[in-house]
């Protein structure tokens, strides 16, 4: 079931959501600890199952499983670095178990920001982009927020598009390998047709709006109160602790020539427990929020 009506991080402030995911995609894609891995993939799935429900399950086990395989097991074939050998291939090259653990977090790695990039536009919609950037950089937060918000309307939009070629007698997924090729051709040239007169359309709306204009004021629904202050904050230090730590080497973790990295000394778990909490903090946010909900109706 989809929960995303009774969603509540993403009433938060756009600033506490920008925050937040730019400190989880930059965590995600710089650190390969193993134990961060888990804890980002974690929380980055449990945030999709909840926002999605059954079909974050359905893309993880349709998309993100073969690709994890296959990302995996594209590097031990190239890359033969590491001084655990498993074994030699036909061509002479050995294959170790450093380049299998390093493709397997890669892989690992790739779709942890793959989920997260799926949390980010469920939350952070165009218009909130557009009030943090739009005074900064109009043009490019402009840009930006139509090209990210094109990525499920071009799925929607492709949708209508077949279902109308369809009812013409021109299913794409009908007929000999040509009249296939030649269906898609036309329904791709439809929606790119879309596409362009759509951008055009809204970049004249927005001129005509005075958009990006010196002086032009914006009405926004959005304001900072106490509990954005607050959430900004415990991210903000989660966000601090967390990078003064992977500085000074809490986090590191190497594959190659061997694989070491930091272990269980507390300052490693106090750097594991607080990443956690960075992670799972929506989580926690839309827990706390349905916890008071029912008690609020067990007592009416």
């Amino acid at each position: 079931m989809n929960r995303r009506g009774r969603e509540t991080f993403s009433t938060y402030h756009p600033l506490v959501n920008m925050l937040y995911f730019a400190l989880v995609f930059g965590c995600a894609m710089f650190f390969l600890h193993p134990v961060c891995l888990a804890l980002s993939l974690s929380g980055a799935f449990g945030y999709a199952l909840y926002l999605d429900g059954g079909k974050a399950v359905r893309f993880a086990l349709l998309y993100m499983l073969p690709l994890l395989l296959l990302t995996a097991l594209l590097n031990p074939a190239f890359n033969h670095e590491g001084e655990t050998i498993l074994l030699y291939m036909r061509d002479g090259n050995p294959l170790t178990l450093e380049s299998i653990l390093y493709g397997a977090a890669a892989a690992f790695m790739l779709i942890t920001v793959i989920f997260w990039f799926n949390c980010y536009n469920a939350v952070m919609t165009s218009d909130k982009f557009v009030y943090l950037f739009g005074r900064l950089i109009p043009a490019l937060s402009l840009v930006l927020s139509m090209a990210l918000r094109f990525a499920p309307r071009f799925r929607d939009q492709i949708k209508v598009i077949a279902n109308g070629q369809r009812g013409l007698g021109r299913d794409p997924g009908r007929g000999n390998l040509w009249r296939r090729a030649r269906q898609g051709l036309r329904l791709l040239s439809i929606l790119v047709a879309w596409a362009l007169e759509n951008a055009v359309e809204t970049a004249d709306s927005m001129k005509s709006r005075g958009y990006g204009l010196p002086g032009r004021s914006a009405f926004s629904i959005y304001r900072f109160d106490g509990r954005d202050r607050r959430a900004l904050l415990f991210i903000a230090l989660c966000g601090a602790y967390i990078l003064r730590g992977a500085a000074a080497g809490g986090l590191r973790f190497t594959f190659f020539p061997a694989l070491s990295g930091a272990g269980a000394d507390p300052y490693s778990l106090s750097l594991f427990a607080v990443y956690g909490l960075l992670c799972f903090t929506p989580l926690f946010i839309n827990g706390r929020e349905e916890y008071r909900w029912k008690s609020f109706v067990s007592k009416i």
